[in-house]
């Protein structure tokens, strides 16, 4: 059976990661993606491990169920071309700045006029709307500008920023479900429109969600910050033979935990009797449960909490990650044979749908692999195609390998 989105089409004109692996999640459940880049080609297809040029391994996890079409849109004959993949898609999804794409000739009003139903949608910085509208933006300054770095200050002692590109994946999941509202509101209305989705408002609605705290009410009550999250003994406990992941969390859990460790003392002692009580004290609550887990080994806490209900887990590596024995056994990781690099794990879509499942179904694509192929789709003629990559507006994957050898763009 197809996705839940077959049928579903998607102009995407982005690069990195936010763009690229939003429109992966679309495609993985169905959407047929064609995937424009400028003749350099997305930067990603240059960064990690790779057996060939242009297809590296941030590129190869991003990319898969795409059709990839390679337009210059400052030669003659692009904008036009791309007007033309336009006019039966349901969706346009970009991550340029607004400015820019107006610029180009390219903003929602331009292709609204090309099909009125138009889903567009652009993830960018920060709201066009705000004062920040017009600055450029990457993982790193959104993680300064919505408090993520600062938190870590509290706990490191300096600004830091997470060793994972959070503001990206999570406005690329803001992405895929600002999409889906927006075709399900189509589906009722028949009205395109266009999605707005900005990484700094995302970011400060995330981190904000447990730590506005105190200042949600007016006047503030106490200041910002889940205090259970900002404790110094918020981390993985040491066992005798290495970490433990545990949190008892809920009354229930804390009741259980002080049973099974033989500390019944615990469930007397006014600092922990309820959860309330066990946030407030809260480095008290984690240093006593720390005492606690350094008495005994990983696999001895592991058996004894199994079956409880008390939340209790390894501490994996990147590396334990691939033999993880439960994503082994769900499937997580597929093994794909890909046309030029050979034998790839990818991880497999996580939502499981019980009659229209997600899938891998096309391999990440050599950059302009399908130019020719997605132009003629669009209903232009062989001669004007030729025209297109003769003068450099368009390019196939023999042009656009030899363009990128040649260190050109």
């Amino acid at each position: 059976m197809p996705g839940p989105l077959h049928g579903v089409k998607i102009i995407e004109m982005t690069s990195v990661v936010l763009g690229p692996w939003a429109s992966q999640m679309l495609a993985d459940m169905g959407a047929e993606v064609i995937k424009i880049e400028q003749p350099r080609g997305d930067s990603n297809r240059t960064l990690g491990a790779s057996r060939n040029p242009g297809m590296a391994a941030l590129y190869l996890t991003c990319n898969r169920n795409k059709r990839s079409l390679v337009l210059d849109l400052r030669k003659p004959g692009a904008r036009d071309a791309l007007l033309a993949l336009v006019k039966d898609a349901d969706v346009f999804f970009h991550n340029n700045r607004p400015q820019v794409m107006t610029k180009l000739g390219l903003d929602y009003a331009d292709l609204k006029k090309v099909n009125p139903k138009i889903i567009y949608c652009g993830a960018y910085g920060y709201s066009k709307h705000g004062p920040y509208g017009a600055l450029g933006a990457l993982d790193d300054s959104i993680q300064a500008v919505s408090g993520i770095a600062m938190l870590n200050k509290l706990l490191l002692g300096e600004p830091r920023y997470l060793p994972t590109i959070v503001a990206d994946k999570t406005t690329a999941i803001t992405v895929v479900y600002g999409i889906l509202a927006a075709l399900f509101s189509r589906e009722r209305t028949g009205e395109g429109q266009e999605l707005e989705v900005p990484m700094f408002e995302t970011m400060v609605n995330f981190v904000m969600a447990e730590h506005l705290w105190g200042m949600t009410f007016e006047p503030p009550m106490g200041a910002p910050g889940y205090v259970r999250l900002m404790s110094h003994h918020r981390k993985p406990y040491r066992t005798l033979d290495g970490y433990i992941a545990i949190l008892p969390y809920l009354d229930a859990h804390w009741e259980k935990f002080c049973k099974l460790t033989g500390r019944l003392d615990l469930l007397e002692d006014v600092r922990f009797r309820t959860l309330a009580d066990r946030v407030r004290n809260i480095d008290d609550t984690y240093s006593i449960t720390g005492e606690i887990m350094a008495t005994r080994t990983t696999k001895e806490w592991l058996a004894l909490f199994d079956k409880s209900g008390v939340p209790t887990i390894v501490v994996n590596s990147l590396e334990d990650l691939v033999v993880d024995p439960h994503l082994q056994a769900t499937g997580f990781w597929q093994t794909v044979e890909h046309p030029t690099e050979g034998t790839l794990r990818l991880p497999k879509f996580p939502v499981n749908f019980g009659s229209t499942p997600a899938s891998i179904r096309r391999h990440a694509p050599r950059l302009g692999e399908h130019t020719e192929e997605v132009l003629r789709e669009a209903g232009l003629s062989d001669e004007e195609i030729a025209r297109l990559t003769a003068n450099g507006a368009a390019m196939t994957a023999e042009q656009a390998s030899a363009t990128v050898a040649k260190g050109g763009d």
